[in-house]
């Protein structure tokens, strides 16, 4: 590898996030590109061109290549399908374009596996070698990290850790199934299970409404709050038998209400998990915050890239 600069390109549903990176995984430059105003597929892709030469332009030095976190399936740099926020993505050789239009090596994979990847290596499991992510937001998306490497099963279609099944037969969940632990524990459900208790409230409910109530005791948000303890402890406990993990990293804003919300997930996994499993097993909060992915996308070239120049010598 001639280079030890990347730039990491996380693509949301409103926005890209993009940055350049060293390998040491301090950003040197980063801004946001809003897709309010991009309608089409072939809108997106070019704003990803632009913000990839803007980067490289003001660097004015080689890149090891570009990282994407996208937020769909990925097979070896194909868009398969699932970003529902975007148009298009279907079966779309995004690396192949991206190469074409900026004429650097492009790697792509699922933003949420990324996310992880960059707590692994340069956030709170940067001294594990095994280890779970897992973001808690509008939905739940996770990573499986074994022996510093990402796992995401064969041709990369598993790792949907949002969608293990913790209630047979239960609540109806976005991927079509029934029952999924992003169903019961993710913002959404919270904000959901709250409304439903308290079907008037006095200001907008989101994530930060309710965990402001449950700390002053309103009884509707202990009770929500309490149900999505036990549904996520219950996710993570059956993560922990599976994996038995050096840490169980938790991400999300949700995650940063305070000190209390990884303290009740610590206690109440424990509970669950068999204690030979779990006995190695840290649950700590994500500590890069958003910018996660743009170092995982970064980290996920330069983890690449090395491991095929070590296969050609």
């Amino acid at each position: 590898m001639s280079s030890s600069y990347a730039v990491g390109i996380d693509i949301g549903g409103t926005s890209l996030k993009c940055g350049l990176v060293n390998e040491e995984g301090k950003i040197l430059l980063s801004f946001l590109v809003p897709l309010q105003n991009a309608r089409t597929q072939e809108e997106i892709i070019q704003l990803i061109a632009d913000a990839i030469n803007q980067c490289t332009l003001q660097l004015k030095k080689p890149i090891a290549g570009v990282g994407i976190g996208f937020p769909g399936l990925v097979e070896n740099n194909v868009i398969i399908g699932g970003a529902d926020n975007l148009p298009g993505f279907e079966e779309l050789p995004l690396g192949i374009i991206l190469k074409e239009l900026t004429g650097h090596t492009i790697v792509i994979d699922n933003d949420a596996n990324l996310m992880g990847l960059g707590e692994l290596t340069y956030g709170a499991a940067k001294d594990c070698t095994d280890a779970v992510f897992l973001t808690v937001g509008t939905g739940i998306g996770g990573a499986i990290m074994i022996d510093k490497k990402l796992y995401g099963g064969f041709n990369n279609r598993g790792g949907e850790l949002g969608h293990i099944i913790i209630q047979q037969n239960g609540l109806a969940c976005t991927c079509g199934g029934r029952g999924c632990l992003e169903a019961y524990a993710s913002v959404t459900a919270l904000i959901d299970d709250y409304k439903s208790q308290n079907q008037f409230p006095s200001e907008e409910v989101d994530g930060r409404y309710i965990v402001e109530k449950y700390l002053n005791g309103e009884e509707y948000a202990v009770r929500a709050m309490e149900r999505h303890f036990d549904s996520l402890a219950a996710g993570i406990a059956s993560f922990i038998n599976i994996c038995s993990p050096q840490k169980v990293i938790i991400g999300g804003g949700i995650s940063e209400a305070g000190t209390f919300y990884i303290d009740e997930l610590r206690y109440r996994t424990k509970t669950l998990s068999i204690p030979a499993a779990s006995i190695h097993t840290q649950i700590v909060a994500a500590k890069l915050g958003n910018q996660a992915g743009i170092l995982g996308c970064t980290a996920n070239v330069f983890q690449k890239l090395k491991m095929e120049h070590y296969e050609t010598k």
